[in-house]
């Protein structure tokens, strides 16, 4: 099979024929049909984060495909069904952040495209418990970028416990944002979308914010301030100065979103002002299994839109550089 892998963290990914594996005890063969392009995985082939992959491997945790052969002991998923790969490959089910619906922080989970191969292949393995049934009424295309980019977004807006009405500020839009700006709107927020191209935020408004603000142009906190303030601010943007932007535009009772991992991790916000103001900052790390179905589920009813482009497995170093320049309206998606 042909397989994208991560050789050095230094050099260009490899394009190489690999033998298709075979999936073991609770595992199932999948045949990729797509498989998004996410920031993870360019951090993830430059070996970015404190704790790092170990090459050679496969990155991928966009993944939808067809399962195509069972592991012993299999009985969640059948021969022919269509599933999603997510980051979250497996987690052990047992411990206290399983048991009580937070399976994202379980300290033993494997991380597709990470710790264990992932999509960016022609077939993978993955766990039958953790792959995500895909519906019928959202197509591969678009399933490849909700498997990451849709759960993501969706889940942090869910623990902003947005109320109706409030200014939602989302801070880059772009394969993540697009989706951001269309849940905060789905979950009855008033949306300002805030990012350096023009082209995004023209996006931004087709989608449904109701404010944009281009942070190249103008000082994005004052612009937010003249709106009345941000009630919560989610980023996506990976830079430490943004996120301290993102914590100057909060009202009193605001709620800071921590998604994007940039390489520099320092961030420096007032202590007086969290409790003066009774600011909360909130990190939070993709979604679960039922955070997937959810965003399926809306998909399918029609609530949202993909904006997306398609690309070779062979062109994934070019692809790769491609959103490094920041000009990839939104996502990329690998088509097999």
């Amino acid at each position: 099979m042909k397989s994208a892998v991560v050789t050095s963290f230094t050099a260009p990914l490899e394009i190489q024929q690999r033998d298709i594996p075979q999936p073991g005890a609770g595992q199932i063969l999948v045949r990729l049909e797509t498989s998004g392009l996410c920031h993870t995985d360019i951090h993830a082939a430059h070996g970015d984060w404190p704790v790092k992959p170990t090459p050679p491997f496969v990155p991928g945790h966009e993944g939808v495909g067809i399962v195509e052969k069972l592991g012993d002991g299999v009985i969640e998923r059948t021969v022919g069904e269509r599933v999603a790969i997510p980051w979250l490959g497996y987690a052990c089910g047992e411990c206290r952040y399983c048991i009580d619906g937070r399976e994202t922080l379980c300290e033993k989970q494997q991380n597709s495209g990470y710790s264990v191969d992932g999509a960016f292949a022609e077939y993978a393995v993955a766990s039958a418990k953790y792959a995500v049934p895909v519906p019928d009424g959202v197509s591969s295309m678009d399933a490849a970028p909700l498997t990451c980019a849709g759960v993501t977004t969706y889940k942090a807006l869910k623990v902003a416990r947005i109320v109706p009405t409030e200014r939602v500020a989302v801070f880059g839009i772009g394969g993540l944002g697009h989706l951001a700006v269309q849940y905060g709107r789905i979950m009855g927020g008033s949306v300002i979308a805030v990012d350096v191209e023009d082209a995004k935020l023209e996006l931004a408004r087709e989608l449904g914010a109701d404010d944009v603000v281009n942070a190249a142009q103008t000082d994005p906190v004052a612009a937010i301030r003249d709106l009345g303030g941000a009630d919560v601010a989610l980023v996506l943007a990976a830079s430490p100065r943004v996120f301290e932007q993102a914590f100057s535009s909060l009202n009193r009772g605001g709620r800071l979103i921590c998604v994007a991992l940039p390489a520099d991790q320092e961030m420096t916000v007032s202590i007086f002002e969290t409790v003066l103001k009774g600011i909360s900052i909130i990190g939070s790390i993709v979604g679960t299994r039922q955070d997937l179905a959810e965003v399926f589920a809306l998909h399918a009813a029609g609530r949202t839109r993909i904006i997306a482009e398609t690309r070779r497995l062979e062109q994934v170093n070019d692809a790769m550089a491609e959103v490094l320049s920041g000009k990839v309206l939104a996502r990329l998606v690998f088509e097999y």
